[in-house]
């Protein structure tokens, strides 16, 4: 039986007229020979066409030598087009940092006062008191030229010949003791970069040095370094320098004096000569033997300096909070851009006492156990209770290093990121006392292990924070958070860095800074509400005209927790230094503290984030170049460290309860529960003596002078630090040590 679909293929056949069958062969094989003509004689003119180029290009075959040459210049040009795409890739970063007015710094001049009014630095530099080049002794140029940079004028920004001679010394004696940066590269650093030893830091640093020599004069770029480098003291530039060592312009300075201020440079901090004068003459010294090696002088010229060294005005020792006026200065030209005035006094947040209690906790702690963790570098911050930055410690040594490790360090927080963890899933409903399992969790082909490698089955949220609990956090992530909501939570309560959302997150691999986590920690004693960070209160003019008022111009603060949860995160935290990791943070007054302790990986840092009802403090301690420590935890030094600054700050206080929690005061009502705290406190025999605040007058005594002192206050008088009054500032006596001069030239130096 036929199949249907062929009979129909042959009706339709049937159907077409049989004179155009032939027709349309004869049209499709016409379409096939054109295409077979149109390729080959295609294929036919390109190969006459490359032999053509082939026959051309013969004459141009080189033999001999000549062949060889050319072969290396090829490789070159070929090795070259592939390094300047290299070159390229590498300086579009580095060019990154010159966005903006980079020149923006000298057009302030900034006087500081504490929150009491007291002179206590400058930033920037007034116009008439930078010196152009051309009126500077010849003696200061010639010094700093023969120790900073000998062939200045000769290279263009990075000094190969330099380079070479320093690694080749310093390969000689085993260790760095020739630098090979030039003149160029420490104004780059300065202008753009930190003193953060990596790799990436110095790529930048060579490219935005050719970048100057592109766009600055020699003369320029000469004058910018004496300008902007720190000179010891809190001073910075040498016309600075000069006021402060010598109590001279910087027009009038000796020849021994140019070699003291030269040999600055190096080490401010070391040689400064209010501080160390032997050390210092001795610099001068090897400063003036590089002048004559260099060919820039004689022996017979610089005898006399060498005879009779430079003397100093004998001024008691300045401790400015150089870490925190870098830090105010970013603060105030941020705030301070629309005005039409940029010679400003501003006001901070700054209490002396305290700062100088944090300087002190930082520096003997690691006197004392710095070798034995085998830890070099620490930081704090510490923030009032409604945002205030009341202490900044960014470094062991500003002289040393200027990076602001407080605020730029970008270091993996470790356990102390755990708390974003749980407030989030204490907004979502957790409670304290809700259970979660503590077992082997795998998320991603990633299975994280506790510290003590081991598991304590079902667990409550509280003890898992109170022990550090790796797999609580990470179950939480996985199966009820998600990282996304745990990031949103960092970044509202106060976290600026921005954070990885991977699935490691949770238990702290994304960098933060110290300020970061002092800013999101103190939102749990502000209630839930946003910490609002600040370091300047007010911004006055030289006229007394208040331009900015942080309690009238700064927004209101939002809530970014609920009460709820904050209440539960609350009596978590404060549960920590009780019977959690954070016992040797706990106060001997019997103040509540609340807090985590973080550790990372290889014991690379240590943290501590803690508070009360008054302040909040972050205390980080770790090393530059990210060795790991010798075994040291967020519950060793970093809670020690907080204990002596937090013992000292809430003494001769009125303390103020923290939101949720019942918080008794200092007193015989306390005993027992200082003898509570005491009996968790492991004895530790080397401990440091307590840091002892003097006695002030008390709350009570301090509200009633102030009444007293609003009803008979009317105008300022002149030799009065900036008051309260509205709109008015008074001026600083130029004869004390604060030289607050109205509209006067030392203002910002």
């Amino acid at each position: 039986m036929q199949n249907p679909s062929q009979d129909d293929n042959r009706m339709e056949e049937d159907r077409v007229p049989q004179q155009d069958r032939p027709r349309k062969r004869h049209i499709l094989l016409r379409v096939d020979s054109w295409i077979d003509s149109t390729v080959w004689n295609a294929g036919f003119r390109l190969g006459v066409w490359w032999e053509d180029i082939t026959i051309f290009f013969r004459r141009f075959t080189v033999r001999g030598w000549k062949k060889a040459l050319f072969e290396v210049l090829g490789e070159c040009m070929t090795w070259g087009t592939a390094g300047s795409v290299l070159m390229l890739a590498l300086a579009l970063p580095a060019f990154e940092e010159t966005k903006g007015n980079w020149r923006a710094q000298s057009d302030f001049a900034v006087t500081f006062l504490d929150r009491y009014g007291n002179e206590i630095g400058h930033r920037g530099i007034i116009h008439e008191d930078s010196v152009p080049i051309d009126e500077l002794p010849d003696t200061l140029i010639k010094a700093v030229l023969a120790t900073e940079d000998r062939r200045f004028f000769d290279h263009y920004g990075i000094d190969f010949l330099g380079l070479s001679r320093a690694i080749s010394e310093n390969a000689r004696a085993g260790g760095v003791v020739q630098g090979g940066s030039t003149l160029t590269q420490q104004l780059a650093k300065n202008l753009f970069l930190s003193n953060e030893r990596t790799i990436e830091r110095k790529i930048k640093e060579a490219f935005l040095a050719v970048w100057l020599e592109c766009n600055l004069s020699k003369k320029e770029i000469l004058r910018l370094y004496l300008d902007r480098a720190y000179m010891g003291g809190g001073t910075f530039g040498a016309a600075a320098a000069s006021q402060f060592y010598f109590g001279k312009n910087i027009t009038d300075i000796n020849l021994a004096e140019s070699a003291m201020l030269a040999g600055l440079f190096k080490a401010p901090a070391r040689y400064a000569p209010h501080v160390n004068l032997p050390a210092a003459r001795a610099r001068a010294n090897e400063v003036l033997t590089n002048l004559v090696q260099g060919g820039l002088m004689t022996e017979g010229q610089v005898i006399a300096a060498r005879l009779n060294p430079a003397t100093v005005i004998d001024r008691a020792q300045v401790q400015a909070p150089d870490f925190f006026l870098d830090w105010a200065f970013d603060e105030v030209q941020r705030i301070a851009a629309p005005f039409a005035q940029h010679s400003l006094v501003v006001r901070t947040t700054i209490d002396m006492g305290l700062q100088q209690a944090a300087e002190e906790s930082v520096e003997s702690s690691l006197r004392q156990y710095g070798e034995s963790y085998k830890v070099k570098q620490g930081a704090v911050v510490m923030i009032e209770n409604g945002g205030a930055v009341r202490a900044m410690v960014g470094g062991r040594d500003y002289g040393e290093s200027q990076f602001n490790r407080a605020t730029k360090a970008l270091r993996q927080p470790g356990s102390s990121f755990k708390v974003y963890t749980y407030t989030a899933a204490m907004e979502k409903g957790f409670k304290p006392d809700s259970v979660i399992s503590d077992a082997p969790v795998t998320w991603r082909g990633w299975s994280p292990q506790n510290y003590a490698r081991s598991y304590s089955g079902r667990v409550t949220l509280l003890t898992a924070i109170a022990k550090s609990i790796n797999t609580v956090p990470v179950r939480l992530a996985k199966d009820e958070l998600g990282t996304e909501i745990i990031a949103a939570t960092a970044k509202k309560m106060g976290v600026e860095t921005p954070i990885r959302t991977d699935k490691t997150m949770p238990l702290g691999t994304s960098e933060v800074t110290v300020l970061d986590q002092a800013t999101a920690y103190a939102v749990f004693p502000a209630g839930g509400l946003e910490a609002r960070r600040h370091g300047v209160s007010q911004i006055l003019n030289y006229d007394g005209d208040i331009l900015y008022d942080f309690s009238r111009d700064a927004p209101p603060a939002r809530r970014v927790v609920s009460e709820e949860a904050n209440a539960n995160m609350n009596f978590m935290l404060t549960q920590i230094p009780i019977i959690g990791t954070a016992r040797k943070a706990a106060l001997d007054n019997g103040i509540v503290v609340g807090g985590k302790t973080g550790t990372t990986q290889a014991y690379r840092d240590a943290w501590f984030v803690g508070f009360t009802g008054d302040y909040t403090t972050a205390v980080w301690f770790g090393n530059d170049d990210y060795t790991s420590t010798n075994n040291m935890t967020g519950g060793s030094l970093p809670a020690m460290t907080f204990k002596r600054l937090m013992d000292y700050a809430e003494q001769g206080i009125e303390h103020r309860a923290i939101p949720g929690i019942e918080n008794p005061l200092p007193g015989p009502d306390t005993k027992k529960k200082e003898a509570q705290v005491a009996a968790t406190k492991p004895e530790d025999e080397n401990a440091l003596p307590p840091l002892v605040r003097p006695r002030s007058l008390s709350s009570d005594v301090t509200r009633l002078l102030k009444s007293i002192a609003e009803k008979f206050n009317t105008t300022p008088p002149l030799k009065a630090a900036p008051t309260d009054l509205p709109g008015k500032v008074a001026v600083i006596d130029p004869q004390r040590t604060g030289e607050i001069v109205k509209g006067g030239r030392n203002a910002g130096r």
